[in-house]
């Protein structure tokens, strides 16, 4: 893949970010599978060894994503960690998660701190200031005074990391 195609894709799934969990998080429900598959998303973008024609980056990160989802449905249903359809409706109706979620959730919560202690402290200062102060690429380039591009990587390299976490605790 060309370096200009990758970098296209990459600052087009920046820009629409936080648009990709939203939509996801509607189509599908589910916040965590919104987050995670948006962190995949990336990974893949990453990852793309052929140039991809792109007349509409928008459009091919949000189909990418939701082929994603779709396969990571499956392979939720296929592990038999599948809710009925009954349970989901009668815990939503009543506003409360159901226990194996909660476990699951803290448990992802746990590995997730662990990850972002491991990152390098330029890394995680990056990380830290977009996913949990919610500040811009820009305005992180600005009060650390490094490069926006530095500022992508460093946030695609912690996505990558704690996705990488994950992905060994629930293989």
């Amino acid at each position: 893949m060309s370096h200009h195609t990758d970098s296209i894709l990459l600052a087009t799934l920046i820009t629409y970010y936080d648009d990709l969990k939203a939509f996801l998080t509607r189509k599908y429900g589910c916040r965590l599978l919104a987050e995670e598959v948006v962190q995949e998303t990336c990974l893949r973008v990453n990852q793309l060894t052929h140039p991809v024609a792109l007349d509409h980056p928008r459009a091919y990160l949000f189909k990418m994503a939701a082929n994603l989802a779709v396969d990571h449905l499956r392979s939720e249903k296929r592990r038999t960690r599948y809710i009925s359809a009954e349970a989901v409706t009668e815990n939503v109706s009543n506003g409360m998660p159901l226990p194996e979620t909660v476990i699951d959730y803290q448990q992802r919560l746990a590995i997730l701190q662990k990850a972002i202690e491991e990152l390098p402290p330029r890394c995680r200062e990056v990380f830290m200031l977009h996913k949990f102060e919610g500040l811009s690429h820009l305005e992180i380039a600005h009060r650390l005074k490094i490069s926006r591009n530095m500022v992508e990587k460093h946030v695609i390299r912690g996505l990558a990391h704690c996705r990488d976490r994950l992905r060994q605790t629930f293989q």
